[in-house]
């Protein structure tokens, strides 16, 4: 099955022992997850952790190529873990279903020297840094911004010790909003790209041939196919890692399981609209966002009043937001300040209304 990469003399038997030995942990079962983790398994990788949270929606279908159709509504790892035992016995798959967090992260990850991060939440990529940094563990980096895909090797073992990391680069995580592909869009080719490359450093670092992309962020963009480099100093010692990974939550509300209890869905909004007892607030910021009815309140997320409430308190409260985060976050503050209103968010936003 692996001839003819084994018959590369860089590879051979030894080097496909070695893949097949390997136990590698991908986070994010997106465009970028689903490439790497597809070929690491043809590769003939011996062990795969496949975590993401997230059911597959049409909308992903575009560059998530894996998927098909009918598994619309289904779970991406469940769903990729088939792919890859269809294609290749040899490989061990199990998988995780929901979001890494500071609490599950250890459990989930202590078992694998090489992590690569193919997710698109800014907080969940720095607590994969820093948990590789305190653990001494390889991170193959991932992520899209339009037409740049970026891809490094951080924290790898080197005769000169670790090699630079994430925070060499961007000491802070930012604090303000970082769209991803679904909030900017993108083009399906460049995620597979990416994705192949994060799996090509994975085969490089596993059978020690090449040069890997340490030290450096490999910055491409597919409009121009330019390719720039982004050196890197280990600057940022790991006793500054273990400071901030003791004092930050790495909290980031896209990847927050919610609770149904909380939630109206688009259906049962609209057989209540025409009753006149619903109040709807939106907490949209851009105030050109069309909404389909009326709005009884707009108050965006970070100016929260809750004395605004008042006229509502005899009424059912309905919150709305584009992607339903925001509304999901306001309708939890809601409900622990006033805990006997009936207050519910717009599941998946007016987005999919």
């Amino acid at each position: 099955m692996f001839i003819r990469q084994t018959t590369l003399p860089e590879v051979g038997l030894k080097g496909q022992e070695k893949l097949s030995n390997a136990k590698i942990a991908i986070i994010g079962c997106g465009g970028l997850g689903s490439a790497a983790a597809v070929y690491l398994a043809a590769t003939g990788i011996g062990q795969i952790h496949l975590i993401d949270y997230d059911k597959i929606d049409v909308s992903n279908l575009h560059r998530q190529v894996f998927y098909k159709l009918e598994e619309v509504g289904k779970s991406k790892a469940k769903s990729l873990a088939k792919h890859i035992e269809s294609i290749s016995s040899f490989v061990s798959v199990s998988i995780h279903e929901e979001p890494i967090n500071k609490y599950n992260i250890t459990e989930e990850l202590k078992n694998y020297s090489i992590i690569l991060d193919c997710t698109d939440s800014l907080p969940t990529k720095y607590l994969l840094n820093d948990y590789c940094v305190l653990n001494n563990k390889t991170l193959v980096y991932g992520s899209l911004y339009k037409h740049d895909g970026y891809v490094a090797v951080f924290n790898a073992d080197s005769k000169d010790g670790r090699t630079a990391h994430l925070r060499d680069a961007f000491p802070e995580m930012s604090k303000k909003h970082v769209p991803n592909c679904s909030e900017i869009g993108t083009l399906n080719p460049i995620v597979g790209i990416i994705g192949l490359m994060q799996a090509n450093e994975v085969i490089k670092i596993i059978t020690e041939t090449g040069t890997l992309l340490i030290n450096k962020i490999l910055i491409y963009n597919s409009m121009d196919n330019s390719q720039f480099i982004m050196k890197l100093k280990s600057a940022f010692s790991k006793d500054r890692v273990a400071a901030i990974y003791n004092n930050e939550n790495y909290f980031d509300a896209r990847c927050e399981l919610q609770d149904e209890g909380l939630l109206i869905e688009a259906n049962q909004l609209r057989n209540k609209l025409p009753d006149g007892n619903i109040k709807i607030i939106s907490v949209i910021a851009d105030t050109n966002f069309p909404i389909p009815f009326s709005v009884d309140l707009s108050m965006p997320n970070s100016k929260f009043d809750a004395a605004k409430l008042a006229p509502f308190m005899s009424n059912e409260i309905v919150v709305v937001c584009q992607k339903g985060i925001s509304s999901y976050a306001t309708t939890k503050r809601i409900r622990k300040e006033f805990s006997g209103l009936k207050v519910f968010s717009l599941k998946n936003g007016l987005e999919n209304y």
